[in-house]
């Protein structure tokens, strides 16, 4: 392909109108349509709207008000996720790569898009593969190609091999024609599968639409016998006036249903729970995670497998010089020092080179050895070379440095040594001696040993750079019964001995070994180490550890990584990750700091705890509105209390105590059976208190005036109320103390203070009614308290913290 102009305008014209552009769904992130829908369109506020809608055509709008907390829940997380995505597509514009090509002639610098099959792609150092390509004139040509493969090594490539979009060119140049763009490159077929967005499974989410499923169950025959109730005592409790009540009393009939299914609902809950995950995400904000779903800051906590991809996860990709092992005691002392410092300081040394500069300073310019000639390291030859003058003598020496196998082959103890450090995990590089010219080496032929007057003088370790914040992070999982599976694309050996420096034990095992279904199974029972895996195992092992019912996370930054992140329970992206893996992730460490994790698992149990705690108050306050309701359309009682002293109880005992519970700290470990346990307290609670309140009322009715009679209920149900919130908010803790001793005095000052005993009703008159209801409340709350410990003994209801 030398002096190839490439695809003449005519040509590029013809396949742009055939459609072979390099054109692909480059989607980052989701579509807003996806966010909104997936917010607006729930459970949840689909039963809020038909009451509201309901509510519209029987009364007006300010009976409605209820729908602000639909609006409001939907917001919170749209906003989030909104958020989310505008962070997303800022990282992929600023990652956005260009590519060279040839046309007619001339080179120029396109976007990939522009980019048409046939095209000659130019490559140099750095650039970005945008496109499936074949090689032609190559120079020196090394590819990384981890992101796809998972392989951190950097894999020389020669004329007539293939090149993948999504890799990267480490060093060399070349020139290659374009095989496939768009959909067809190898990139756009790993990540096609992965776009296809789904819900992160929420157990929180999971049980609250249950229960509001429940609900639903029961609207309809509540709804039933509460209009007929209403209208009955509208009537006189006479079914034959049916016929003749008028119009207004069936529309204030259907108002006063609706209002009594709204209160059924537990609309607080929800709202809290949508404001508990959005104040986490904020916060993880703050440390720069960003959490794409809401629920996702739950999920952490449930997590009992975490899945770790070794380069970019563990390890900074970056090589590290560990020592030096001199294999010829008779190299003049400080020459080998002297030699490696040229290395390293050379403008254009590569990865490996720099390496070193940290060990081994620059001279003083004028001072010491100069460098006469400098041979780059090419992949065919596998080896450097540089000529250095001795300024005070004149003579020369040149020195090759490269792959131990090349330079060391007729030295079998040196090699010996090079290759035992290697079965360590280390990467090594041999330094020789060697005679003429550093150019004179330049046409070395590719593979076998150079020998001729090749002398050893030292071996080069490097290791690849563990993430300092590694260790302690995996050794905070271990401490929370997690199991980490380290699942890498590169060399078992490596991959074992960055693993053993981390504290994890397990023998690495090479996952291309294992090509049937049934011996991977087998090997995740005994291994939690693999290398060679390959982008469809790591999906395998995620489907196997689920099938085992655990609750699996993955994390990874390559295109190689994406399947396994869109299928595991929790995908987490690292910030430098390809777009497609940042799109399907749920979290994204932005910064790359691993120890974030831990971070993001005390926000996920603070979120879970908590949102379990209130969960009871609401439910119970369901509970007792529903049998109250019921209670009252049988009996044809007036309702027990107005809207307003409702509210106050409510406000005070659940809404404003909730507020604070559900953001409190909260370090208790997750215990699957949310569900359960939630309705395991919350119904015999409300039971409780309802039973509490027909007791009173029954008894006040008959004593006292009506309005008297509804303030004196509304005591016994908040005493009750008071109750249920001292067990939840245990341990009393000064501050949570302080809370309850709050309410009830605000609750206190409601029937002192003058404007507020007025607006809410409150009357107060006979002494021995005003006893009446304090016992039914103090017999309530004793209810309360007794339920709570058989609970507990029967491991029925959360535990503390």
């Amino acid at each position: 392909m030398p002096g190839d102009p490439g695809l003449s305008l005519e040509e590029v014209a013809s396949r742009i109108a055939a459609g072979q552009t390099n054109v692909a769904d480059d989607t980052t992130s989701r579509s807003v349509g996806s966010i909104l829908r997936e917010n607006v369109f729930t459970f949840f506020n689909g039963i809020l709207t038909v009451c509201f809608v309901a509510v519209l055509l029987l009364g007006d709008l300010g009976d409605g008000l209820f729908f602000g907390i639909v609006v409001a829940n939907s917001l919170i997380g749209i906003v989030q996720e909104l958020r989310a995505k505008a962070s997303l597509e800022r990282l992929a514009l600023l990652a956005a790569p260009e590519t060279a090509v040839r046309r007619a002639g001339d080179t120029v610098v396109l976007k990939p898009e522009q980019v048409v099959l046939g095209d000659l792609m130019l490559l140099r150092p750095g650039d970005q593969i945008t496109a499936d390509a074949r090689l032609g004139e190559v120079a020196d040509l090394l590819v990384d190609e981890s992101m796809l493969t998972g392989e951190s090594e950097p894999i020389a490539k020669s004329a007539g091999d293939p090149v993948l979009s999504g890799s990267f060119v480490v060093s060399g140049t070349a020139e290659a024609r374009v095989t496939a763009v768009g959909a067809d490159s190898y990139a756009n077929t790993l990540t096609r599968e992965i776009r296809k967005h789904s819900l992160v499974h929420s157990e929180l989410r999971a049980a609250t639409t249950r229960i509001l499923v429940y609900l639903t169950w029961l609207l309809v025959p509540v709804i039933v016998v509460v209009l007929v109730g209403r209208v009955l005592t509208y009537a006189g409790g006479d079914l034959g006036d049916l016929a003749v009540v008028p119009v207004e009393t069936w529309r204030q009939a259907g108002l006063d249903a609706v209002a009594s299914v709204v209160g059924m609902i537990p609309e607080g809950l929800v709202l809290l729970t949508s404001l508990a995950f959005g104040v986490a995400v904020i916060q993880l904000g703050r440390q720069k995670v960003l959490v794409q779903e809401l629920a996702a800051v739950e999920v952490l906590a449930r997590v009992d497998v975490l899945c770790l991809d070794k380069t970019g996860t563990l390890t900074t990709g970056e090589i590290g010089f560990e020592r030096l092992v001199v294999v010829d005691d008779a190299v003049p002392e400080g020459a080998v020092d002297t030699v490696l410092g040229l290395i390293a300081h050379d403008v254009a040394a590569n990865q490996t080179a720099l390496a070193l500069r940290e060990r081994y300073p620059e001279a003083a310019e004028g001072t010491g050895p100069s460098v006469a000639e400098r041979l780059p390291f090419s992949s065919r030859r596998a080896c450097s070379a540089i000529t250095v003058v001795d300024q005070a003598t004149g003579t020369e020496q040149t020195w090759l440095l490269g792959a131990p196998e090349r330079l060391l082959a007729s030295h079998p103890d040196a090699l010996g040594t090079a290759q035992g450090i290697a079965a360590l995990g280390r990467r090594t590089l041999a330094l020789a001696r060697a005679g003429g010219r550093a150019g004179d080496w330049a046409d070395e032929p590719a593979g076998g040993p150079l020998e001729a007057g090749v002398r050893p003088a030292a071996i080069v370790v490097f290791h690849e750079s563990v993430r300092p914040d590694a260790r302690p992070t995996l050794d905070f999982f271990a401490e929370q019964d997690v199991r980490v599976i380290v699942l890498s694309g590169d060399n078992p050996v490596t991959v074992g001995r960055i693993a053993g420096e981390l504290g994890l034990e397990h023998d690495a095992v090479d996952a291309s070994a294992l090509t049937a279904d049934d011996e991977l199974d087998r090997a995740l029972r005994d291994s939690s180490i693999y290398g060679r895996v390959a982008p469809e195992q790591k999906r395998r092992v995620v489907h196997a550890l689920q099938a085992e019912g655990r609750t699996v996370a993955m994390t990874g930054d390559g295109v190689n990584d994406a399947m396994a992140i869109k299928d595991a329970d929790l995908g987490i992206a690292m910030g430098n990750a390809t777009p497609a893996t940042r799109a399907v992730s749920r979290i994204v460490l932005l910064e790359g700091r691993f120890d974030r994790l831990p971070t993001v698992l005390s926000y996920a149990r603070r979120v879970i705890a908590n949102v379990e705690r209130v969960s009871n108050l609401f439910l119970a306050k369901t509970v007792y509105g529903i049998v109250l309701a019921l209670v009252s359309a049988v009996l044809l009682w007036k309702f027990p209390f107005l809207p307003r002293q409702m509210t106050l109880v409510s406000s005070l005992a659940i809404g404003i105590p909730s507020f604070f519970l559900a953001l409190a700290p909260n370090r208790r470990r997750y215990r699957p059976g949310v569900l359960k346990r939630v309705l395991a307290f919350s119904i015999p609670t409300g039971v409780i208190a309802s039973a509490a309140v027909v007791a009173a009322f029954a008894v006040l009715q008959e004593r006292v005036p009506l309005a008297e009679a509804r303030s004196l209920t509304t005591i016994s149900l908040f005493i009750v109320s008071l109750w249920v919130l001292c067990v939840l908010a245990r341990p009393l803790t000064s501050w949570r103390l302080g809370l309850v001793l709050a309410v009830a005095v605000a609750f206190a000052l409601a029937f002192v203070v003058p404007t507020a005993r007025d607006f809410f009703q409150l009357e107060l008159g006979d002494p021995l009614a005003l006893m009446i209801a304090l016992v039914a409340g103090a017999v309530g709350a004793a209810g309360v308290e007794l339920w709570y410990r058989v609970a507990r003994r029967r491991d029925l209801v959360f535990d503390r913290e």
